[in-house]
This record gives structure tokens, sequence and C-alpha cells, in this order.
């Protein structure tokens, strides 16, 4: 495979426009751009998680889930394209029923908290909800895939369990929200 990238560097954004994969230009704050930079936002949170000391398991399932964000993030970037496909979710559905049926049924909302890792992984969830709300936005003027959507809803569910398995894994408590 040759170089992707022979220059980093294109000078053709300094006037708040950028390309789309297709080849068309938008504006830097196009609500496409707005989407696959959330997209790209999470994908490197997740990076910063895998930085850290993670359970057996929940490493390599991050790491699946980072190649299927590049993914997402070229699906956003080419309208009309899909990449994303529906076994990615089902997947998520097994790891969210795998790790959450090895942690104590919730009585309280939690906060975020407890090790680093759970903390950044309770901020990822975050950042993937804004993405998922970026992708609604986006839904409203042009065609966004459902498989996209419900991925993300899931993801955002999947790192909310895996942030309560850090800190189990831990010996770390759930910080439990006082009324």
């Amino acid at each position: 495979m040759g170089y992707r990238l022979s220059k980093i560097y294109t000078r053709t954004g300094d006037r708040g426009e950028t390309g789309l994969g297709d080849g068309s230009r938008v504006s830097k704050d196009d609500p496409r751009v707005k989407s696959y930079g959330d997209v790209d936002e999470l994908n490197s949170i997740l990076g910063i998680l895998l930085s850290y000391e993670l359970p057996s398991g929940i490493g390599r399932e991050l790491l699946a889930i980072q190649h299927d964000l590049f993914d997402l993030g070229g699906e956003l970037s080419i309208p009309g394209h899909s990449m994303l496909k529906n076994e990615r979710v089902l997947a998520l559905e097994e790891a969210l029923d795998h790790l959450n049926g090895d942690l104590k049924p919730l009585e309280e909302f939690i906060l975020p908290g407890g090790t680093r890792a759970a903390t950044v992984c309770h901020s990822a969830r975050a950042v993937c909800r804004r993405a998922e709300r970026s992708l609604v936005t986006l839904s409203r003027f042009q065609t966004v895939s459902d498989v996209s959507l419900s991925y993300l809803n899931r993801l955002s569910d999947l790192l909310f369990v895996m942030a309560r398995s850090i800190n189990n894994a831990a010996g770390q408590a759930d910080v439990l929200w006082e009324r």
C-alpha cells in the first residue's frame, strides 16, 4: 500500500471550509463535520482510556470500538455512504450483557468517578452522548444510517457499564448520587 498522506497541510481549509470524502466542500461548522469531529474526539478519549491498565477483555473491546469509530467517521465524511454494520451493534449488546452480568444491580444513580480509568470511561460516555446528539441533528437535514445511530446509543450504555466494571475490578465502589 502506498502512502495515504504525503503532505499533512494543504492550506485549503484556511478560510473555514473543509473537503468531504466525495470531493465536495462545506463549512467547518457544518453539522456533518461536527458529527465526525465528535466521533473523532470520542475515539481520542478511548485512546487515553486504553493507556490505563484495564480488566481483561475491556481493552480488546475498546480497540475494536476504535476501529468502528474510525469507520463511522469515514462514513460520515462521505454523504450517503455506509460502513458500520448491524453486527457491530449486536457485538456491543453482547459485551453489555456480559459485563453487566458481573455487576450488582443499581439501586441509585451514580456519579462519574472512582478510579482514574473509570473516570476517563465516564468522560468517554459523555462525549459519546454528544456525538449521538450531533448525529441526530445531522439526521434532520441529511440521511444518516440507522445503524450508526443505534451504534452510538448502545456504545454510551456500554461505556457506562465498562466504567462500573473498571471500578468493580479495582475494588472501588461506584460513587452514589446523594439526594
